[in-house]
């Protein structure tokens, strides 16, 4: 359906922004639109009433911690009393008038859902990125102001639309530290909040599990800091990632700590975020898509699934069964009846393996080794636990690589691969 064009004997429309801290808002309707117009409203922290004999689920459950107050009724004459601001979103365009008719007498603005035209507000098409708030009008035409808001917050999030203040903060900021997760490789799959901190850095310290195309967007005055650690092989120290992320704050500068999958899953987040605090330096953590979970579901495995397992555990590999630094308890991992995952366990597989069946897991137990995860070189092999050594040696399975051991690998056995 197109949408009306605006008669420009109208008038244009005037943008404002409206603070509604506090303020109380009637939204008359408890259909999906009612409910799109109530999390803005809640958003913008106003005292919120919603007329309407019935709600959606999701309406319902603002209700109860009490975000919303809900008059379980049809509108009537007067609920109006006392409000800055109306929406009228039934589907009864009797009552969307009614609504805006009293709005017009109270002096109230009030957006109608059903006709524009008789609305005394339109609202635009409405992103935010932190205190950034973008609001777009289309002329009428919703679907275009939608398209314009998405091409400029796309643009503020990878850097393309350059938020120059916004980069570099009022004169005197102080520098400060985030720590983003950026997910198992592939760069979409980074937050869009992850993003929004890479685009806006002065310095990144990267892995090399991090999206690396991200780096290769950065502006040239980014510095960008190799803080990789190679399995088994060069490594940046940790203790030098956290002074190198110290100093830089300290420079006054926005710093990134770019890691692979999420930063607190064996990825020394805490670490970091110890050190700046203690150095007094502002820190934010932004999580990511784990590679635990993330990876299998790339290659159609479910860590869990209803009525075969009610839990799974994530475990690290880095050192075998037995040896002084494990803190892992491999028995009770082999009495588990659920999902196990192994993240940075390639090299360890073998011992890791004999060890869970030593404890009572089923030589035959199914396991996926999901290698490059999100990455175009993605692959996966399926074997069992007496197996698993034998097919990673024949598979020249090499890092980064997941593997799930448990009855979900079962699931997609037979279907076509999902990537």
């Amino acid at each position: 359906m197109s949408a009306t064009p605006v008669d420009p004997a109208s008038g244009v429309v005037y943008p404002v922004g409206l603070r509604l801290l506090d303020r109380e808002v009637v939204v008359v309707g408890g259909g999906q639109v009612a409910h799109r117009r109530v999390a803005g409203l809640l958003e913008a922290r106003a005292r919120v009433t919603v007329v309407s004999p019935e709600v959606t689920p999701a309406l319902e459950a603002l209700v109860g911690p009490g975000a919303v107050t809900w008059l379980r009724r049809r509108y009537e004459p007067g609920d109006l009393g006392g409000a800055w601001y109306a929406v009228a979103a039934t589907d009864d365009p009797e009552v969307n008038a009614a609504v805006a008719e009293e709005a017009e007498r109270s002096r109230v603005f009030c957006a109608r859902a059903d006709d524009r035209s008789a609305s005394s507000v339109w609202t635009p098409a409405v992103g935010r990125q932190g205190d950034l708030v973008v609001g777009v009008h289309g002329g009428g035409d919703p679907q275009r102001a939608v398209g314009v808001r998405d091409a400029v917050l796309a643009g503020l999030t990878d850097g393309t639309i350059r938020d120059h203040a916004g980069r570099e903060g009022p004169a005197g900021r102080p520098g400060s530290v985030v720590l983003v997760g950026g997910g198992p490789g592939d760069p979409g799959l980074i937050t869009v909040r992850g993003q929004q901190a890479v685009s806006q850095a002065d310095v990144v310290l990267a892995d090399h599990l991090a999206p690396q195309s991200l780096l290769a967007s950065l502006p040239a005055d980014v510095e960008v800091i190799d803080a990789s650690k190679l399995p088994r092989g060069r490594y940046m120290a940790q203790e030098q990632i956290n002074a190198l992320l110290v100093e830089h704050a300290r420079a006054g500068k926005r710093v990134v700590r770019l890691k692979g999958g999420d930063p607190f899953v064996f990825g020394r987040g805490m670490e970091e975020l110890e050190a700046c605090v203690a150095a007094g330096v502002p820190v934010e953590v932004v999580p990511g898509v784990t590679s635990a979970i993330g990876v299998p579901g790339l290659a159609g495995i479910p860590v869990t699934h209803r009525g075969l397992t009610h839990e799974f555990v994530v475990v690290s590999g880095h050192v075998p069964p037995g040896h002084p630094q494990s803190l892992v308890d491999w028995e009770a991992l082999g009495r588990l009846r659920g999902t196990v995952v192994v993240l940075m366990g390639v090299d360890t597989a073998p011992a890791i393996a004999a060890a869970l069946v030593e404890h009572g897991r089923a030589p035959e137990t199914p396991v996926a080794v999901v290698a490059d995860g999100s990455t175009p070189t993605q692959h996966a092999v399926r074997t069992t636990l007496a197996s698993l050594g034998q097919t990673l040696a024949d598979e020249g399975i090499r890092p980064p690589a997941v593997w799930v051991v448990g009855e979900v690998v079962r699931l997609t056995a037979g279907l076509a691969h999902p990537r």
